[in-house]
């Protein structure tokens, strides 16, 4: 028995010892900073599309998520199945068409096109402290797993996987990125399979699981609760997540959209979204399900006094030795996936919108690319410095969710309008941004949890929607009451002129046809 969980151990240490190689190998390949963020523009569709999989189902989904199903049910599931697939072919038909073809790095670089370089630096900045702060989210989720399953402190935890996610992404960029999400997405699904099948044998299948949890907790099979759930109101659901949260994600997200800006065309961009959307309806079943095989099968709820430890004990409880040390190893390909998203995402804003921006415009490649890898050592330190106040959260899931509402809501509002109606300006988009981020704050008061303090801000759906709205309204009203852009300006960045273009396009050629 000790020596398959040797084994167990060995498989995990081999994994993480290999993940660096990527960097290493990709590393010659890496001359330029679009080579280090947009992997030179290089990416087919595939690729793209798996590393999008790759990163979503991130350590909070597998720990995070995992956890939010034991604790509030099937509501979780809301998270894949309401929300993402929408709004991932929203973002596919809508929005990565004018990133892609604007030429940008960055989604505030396409918003200073747009609009101005006081909305772009504003969005920059709000996306880089965001980034940094999430990373610590990934790392505590990191601690715990590692806590929990091998009982190694959750500093050294913390540490160990730092190390190893900042050799491959200061090295590679985003082609090493990419690539190896590709394979960890492969482990994940191999993992999240496992982990389903056992689930299901030791349970009698799902009616069986539906007999051993309702009885105890009959709201966990409602998909939708009661307006006065402090957790998840299916009213804010709709709004918050369904109309708000879920596309802002998909159509803004730096760390996504940064993939499909390194695609080769831009079919390749939009095709990976797409494929991306099919591999997304199985990640309810990957990430949800742990959670229920763990009330379920758990007879001392003692063992889980953390909801966010119900994966890790399924992973130890549950799954046979051997096969223990591969689904491991598939979170730690998801916690990989998404550390090295936001580390690359972050260091690209940074070093593309404030530093070259404002700080040093003309040096070479060299020079921002050894800026953006000591980006990325900064974004990995301060990352770990982070971590503790995760635990102020009521759980992973909800910590990343809380820091993404701050500002998330104003930035769909800015960048739908920007992109769908023509008169939207730089001073509506500035007034906006800013008063829909500070409705954001002081409807949510999202440094009471930070500080320790008792919660009384607004449920975070609820204040999704209404910083959104208030961003599209004052944008609009502001926008209507000064100079609108010239039309030189943007061109080709708003969906009514590209739709003018093709229209004269085609009438030009039939023209000249008929003159044949």
């Amino acid at each position: 028995m000790e020596f398959i969980r040797g084994f167990d151990l060995a498989v995990i240490i081999i994994y993480l010892a290999a993940i660096p190689l990527f960097g290493i190998f990709f590393k010659r390949y890496v001359h330029s900073e679009e080579d280090y963020f947009l992997a030179g523009r290089m990416l087919p569709f595939w690729v793209i599309g798996m590393s999008l999989i790759g990163t979503n189902i991130g350590a909070y989904d597998y720990v995070g998520a995992a956890g939010g199903a034991y604790r509030f049910g099937l509501a979780q599931a809301n998270y894949e199945w309401l929300g993402a697939i929408p709004a991932m072919i929203l973002s596919a038909m809508l929005f990565i068409p004018f990133y892609w073809r604007s030429g940008a790095y960055t989604v505030p670089e396409y918003l200073g096109k747009r609009y101005s370089t006081a909305v772009r630096t504003i969005e920059a900045l709000l996306w880089f402290f965001f980034l940094a702060a999430v990373l610590g989210v990934f790392f505590w989720a990191s601690g715990i797993m590692l806590n929990t399953y091998l009982g190694w402190p959750i500093g050294l935890s913390i540490f160990i996987v730092a190390a190893v996610v900042a050799i491959y992404t200061v090295t590679g960029g985003l082609a090493a990125v990419a690539m190896t999400d590709v394979v960890q997405m492969l482990v994940m699904l191999v993992g999240g399979l496992a982990v389903m099948i056992v689930g299901f044998n030791l349970t009698g299948g799902w009616t069986g699981l539906v007999s051993m949890i309702k009885p105890l907790h009959p709201q966990h099979f409602q998909l939708f609760q009661p307006l006065d759930s402090p957790d998840f109101p299916w009213l804010g659901i709709v709004l918050g997540l369904g109309l708000v949260l879920s596309p802002a994600w998909w159509c803004c997200h730096q760390a996504i959209i940064q993939r499909t800006l390194g695609a080769k065309t831009e079919w390749d961009a939009k095709a990976s979204m797409m494929g991306a959307a099919f591999l997304k309806m199985l990640v309810p079943l990957l990430v949800v399900l742990p959670g229920f095989f763990a009330l379920a099968l758990c007879s001392d709820p003692s063992q889980i006094a953390n909801p966010d430890q119900a994966f890790p004990w399924v992973m130890r409880n549950l799954l046979p030795v051997g096969l223990s040390g591969l689904v491991f190893a598939g979170f730690i390909a998801a916690l990989l996936s998404s550390m090295d998203s936001t580390i690359n995402s972050a260091a690209a804003l940074f070093t593309r919108d404030i530093y070259q921006k404002f700080i040093i415009k003309n040096a070479s490649d060299k020079h921002y690319l050894l800026l953006g890898r000591l980006i990325t050592l900064g974004l990995v330190g301060f990352g770990i410095l982070f971590a503790p106040i995760t635990n102020r959260f009521p759980g992973i899931y909800r910590a990343m969710q809380e820091l993404l509402t701050v500002f998330q809501g104003p930035t769909f509002a800015t960048v739908l309008l920007g992109v769908a109606w023509k008169r939207a300006n730089k001073w509506g988009a500035l007034t906006g941004l800013v008063g829909g981020v500070f409705v954001s704050l002081g409807l949510q008061k999202i440094w009471e949890p930070m500080m320790g303090l008792p919660r009384t801000g607004m449920n975070f759906l609820y204040v999704a929607w209404w910083s959104f709205l208030a961003a599209l309204i004052l944008n609009v009203i502001v926008s209507l009451l000064t100079k609108p852009e010239p039309l030189e300006k943007i061109r080709g960045l708003v969906y009514g002129f590209v739709l003018e273009d093709i229209t004269t396009q085609e009438a030009l050629r039939e023209r000249a046809e008929g003159g044949k």
